[in-house]
């Protein structure tokens, strides 16, 4: 029996001039996030849509909450593969997807999505190439957010001592945009309602080759909290610590973020009794909570401590001290909205939350590993699309030395932010696609 969201007749479903139903397609931990924003957004204009969500990599659980409430149902084949997404970065991943059955998987997700669209159904794909493709392929409209790509990456300046890419950036400068000829087609269907990309400068780009593009704003910088910092923690230098969501990549990031930290770190104040305490803030996701990373703590020299009802009572769930100092570790599933803003500098190995870490007006350092994501060319680009807001480091030394530097110049962390925050732009751009949708694709 086909899903239940393929069982209503076609006849009854295109009848009305206004959709009350919606598939959303999404490919990755960060996708879900924004997809899931726009979708509370949808769900305030339109408390009866009918939403289905396919997250074409992984399981979708950034989705589980929503759909524990009842604003949307995932639905279709679902599996996590090697890469965590990413086996466009590295041919070893490619390889470990293929064999793992990605071109099964991928056919009968484009299946279940061509049935859709046969049903008369609009479909939005937020992502990049592959949502887009599945969305074109269903025969029917459709609305794309491109989230991942941004002219920035190749018209701003790289990080010193990183290198240069001169056949990239040519490449991209001959285009005149970083999406590519076959993507702009795909864009410029006549079936395609809606084109939303991250900022003006990219969505000028796709205009000038016949794609309608708009810029309505950036929903990654939607849902944090205006709570404000609690002064006990705003009595301690506060890290905010993002290893990033696929394991056991994360692990491995995470391991070398904290190596240069513990021991003999040349950080000021740093491990030393009676100087300022540290707060490392660790929101870690909702599948990979404190037990997941006991081991790496402990191999930084970190060990448990009692939670104490205050760190409680900001959501984190475990407390853990590096021995024999004033540095603890607050860990806590689900509170990255809630922390992000209260952190002075972030140490960062993660995609979606770095950029809108320094959306927020912070600064990152990053420290590049051997992937399969968060590797150097990973963190170059990264670093250009945030105007150097986040800074790639070549060793935990270099990390160290420049999170001192990053702590003691508040001036520093201010301009860096300030670049950051021009670079994702201001919050409101869930609301924004919300009509978009509402207007081009639903009406």
């Amino acid at each position: 029996m086909p899903p239940a969201w393929e069982q209503t007749p076609k006849a009854d479903r295109i009848s009305h001039g206004m959709s009350s139903r919606l598939l959303v397609l999404s490919n990755g931990h960060g996708e879900d996030g924004i997809a899931l924003r726009v979708i509370r957004a949808l769900q305030e204009r339109r408390p009866s849509l009918d939403i289905a969500v396919l997250p074409l990599v992984g399981q979708g659980d950034s989705y589980a909450a929503a759909e524990a409430q009842g604003l949307l149902r995932r639905s279709g084949l679902r599996q996590s593969l090697p890469s965590g997404g990413f086996s466009n970065q590295s041919l070893r991943g490619l390889l470990a997807d293929l064999a793992a059955g990605m071109p099964l998987l991928s056919w009968r997700q484009w299946q279940q999505v061509r049935r859709w669209g046969e049903g008369g159904d609009p479909i939005l794909a937020v992502g990049d190439l592959l949502p887009l493709l599945m969305a074109w392929g269903s025969g029917g409209r459709f609305g794309f957010v491109g989230t991942p790509k941004s002219d920035f990456t190749w018209a701003s300046e790289g990080p010193s001592g990183w290198g240069a890419s001169p056949i990239a950036d040519g490449y991209h400068r001959a285009k005149g945009s970083e999406w590519d000829p076959w993507e702009w087609a795909l864009m410029a269907s006549r079936r395609c309602r809606l084109v939303a990309v991250r900022d003006g400068l990219t969505a000028r780009g796709l205009r000038r080759h016949g794609v309608p593009a708009l810029a309505p704003g950036n929903p990654m910088m939607d849902g944090f909290s205006n709570e404000p910092c609690p002064a006990w923690l705003g009595a301690t230098r506060r890290l905010l610590f993002l290893p990033g969501s696929r394991h056991p990549e994360a692990l491995g990031n995470g391991a070398r973020l904290l190596a240069p930290l513990g021991g003999s770190s040349p950080i000021p104040g740093w491990g030393a009794k009676g100087g300022k305490p540290f707060t490392l803030l660790f929101p870690c996701g909702s599948q990979s909570g404190p037990g997941i990373w006991g081991a790496v703590l402990k191999g930084a020299g970190f060990s448990p401590q009692p939670l104490q009802p205050e760190a409680a009572a900001i959501g984190a769930a475990a407390s853990w001290q590096l021995e024999g100092s004033s540095v603890q570790v607050l860990l806590g599933s689900g509170c990255f909205e809630r922390w992000a803003p209260w952190a002075e500098v972030g140490l960062a190995t993660a995609g979606t939350a770095t950029e809108q870490l320094v959306g927020l007006g912070i600064p990152a350092l990053s420290l590049p590993g051997p992937g399969p994501q968060f590797k150097a060319s990973f963190a170059r680009r990264q670093s250009r699309l945030l105007g150097g807001a986040v800074v790639p480091c070549h060793s935990g030394a270099q990390l160290a030395e420049r999170l001192t530097m990053l702590l003691a110049e508040p001036v520093l962390r201010q301009q860096l932010g300030a670049i950051g925050q021009r670079r994702m732009g201001a919050a409101g751009g869930s609301e924004s696609l919300a009509a978009l949708v509402d207007q081009r694709l639903l009406g």
